[in-house]
């Protein structure tokens, strides 16, 4: 059985790593500095029950912020390689050094920049942190600041939210520029790498258009070979021996398959590792499964008697691509299954099409509006609830279903 941690890794470690290495180093100017925060410190005392991960710095208590709660700041930049660094131990080290501090009220600043495909932890490390860091962690933590956030940082909290309090969630504050920083830390407490100082200056030029003459955006770096998130259905069967149905798609599946329990869509909303692997996938492809040909007559479907719509509905498939038709038939032959379980689940037809309509199919120019939604929930509706009747005309040779 795979894994929700080895399983999101494969699919789509590749695509978010790219992006978050791109967004990481985009651009290059330096206005002036602001007044110099307190240098890091390392660890050089031999004797420290966790010195080989305390001699990098990665983890520093420094003074008070402005309510005199104790202040722990994370450094991702310092994190050395993963060959290099135990995250075992990197974990016992974090709890050995929030145990001297949790009884009284204290504050995270996380600085996110520096985190790349080299050092950074696996999902499992990440859920199993949170895990350990049971209620007397997180009672006295007042604030979270998580510094020069990155859209990767965002999924990974998105798909680690249910797993998270509500309470807890509220303590999470986004701070794009340090300079956000002042309105709740002294700056003269805080320890910052001179990484994190250099890149929150090439983000505050990027900002104000100050860029560097020398610092040009980079061009757009060909996708990766096993890339699967922002390319097409044909690239995907062309670096995977010809497989039609796309890995991410059929793995994904499987594993909800091979669980034994009802699949329940609801539950996971837009924060569960399965529904985010799959919309994800549907929304990033270039076209939309649906393509853009399509979208108009799809929405004309509720133009449309009641009666004709199966018939109506059947027709406008007709005209997919192969190879977008069978990608279709597999998922929707999924939804079809997982709706059969809907007096467990409460997942219905209606309610399964909600979830995924709005990414099956978009115009070519601009995004979905919001009265367009319910023609396109409907179309996907009848996708869902008339899966054998819609899909019986055509069955290609090649064909995969779940």
């Amino acid at each position: 059985m795979v894994s929700y941690s080895n399983h999101y890794g494969n699919v789509s470690t590749h695509e978010l790593q790219k992006e978050e290495d791109e967004e990481q180093g985009r651009h290059g100017y330096r206005p002036d500095r602001p007044p110099a925060p307190r240098r890091v410190s390392f660890s050089q005392d031999t004797s420290h029950p966790y010195y080989d991960v305390a001699r990098h710095g990665i983890l520093q208590v420094t003074g008070d912020d402005n309510y005199g709660r104790k202040l722990v700041i994370f450094s991702s930049c310092l994190m050395p390689p993963s060959h290099q660094l135990n995250h075992h131990h990197l974990l016992q080290y974090l709890m050995y050094t929030l145990d001297q501090y949790v009884e009284s009220d204290y504050t995270v600043v996380y600085f996110h920049h520096g985190l790349r495909s080299c050092n950074k932890p696996s999902l499992h490390w990440l859920r199993n942190a949170y895990r350990e860091f049971d209620r007397k962690y997180k009672k006295n933590l007042k604030a979270l600041y998580v510094v020069h956030p990155t859209n990767f940082i965002r999924i990974i909290w998105n798909i680690f939210q249910p797993l998270i309090s509500h309470k807890f969630g509220k303590k999470l504050t986004y701070v794009n520029y340090l300079s956000e920083l002042r309105d709740h830390l002294s700056w003269d407490q805080l320890i910052i790498p001179p990484d994190v100082l250099r890149h929150d200056e090439r983000l505050q030029a990027a900002q104000k258009g100050g860029l560097h003459p020398s610092s040009k955006t980079p061009p757009p770096r060909p996708p990766l070979p096993t890339q699967q998130f922002g390319v097409s259905l044909q690239y995907i069967a062309e670096k995977n021996q010809g497989v039609m149905i796309p890995p991410v798609m059929s793995q994904t599946v499987a594993y909800l398959k091979d669980n034994g329990k009802p699949v329940v869509f609801e539950q996971y909303g837009d924060i569960h590792v399965p529904a985010v692997i799959l919309k994800t996938f549907l929304r990033e492809l270039p076209e939309p499964l649906l393509t853009f040909p399509l979208y108009h007559q799809i929405q004309d479907v509720v133009r449309v008697e009641s009666s004709l719509r199966v018939t109506t509905c059947k027709h406008i498939l007709e005209r997919l691509p192969e190879h977008n038709y069978m990608v279709l038939k597999y998922l929707l032959c999924f939804l079809n299954m997982v709706s059969q379980q809907s007096i467990i689940n409460k997942m219905s037809p209606s309610n399964l099409a909600c979830v995924f309509g709005v990414n099956l199919s978009w115009p070519s120019q601009g995004s979905v509006s919001l009265t367009s939604l319910t023609p396109l929930n409907i179309f996907t509706e009848i996708l869902i609830e008339h899966y054998h009747t819609v899909f019986s005309s055509r069955c290609p040779q090649a064909e995969v279903l779940p």
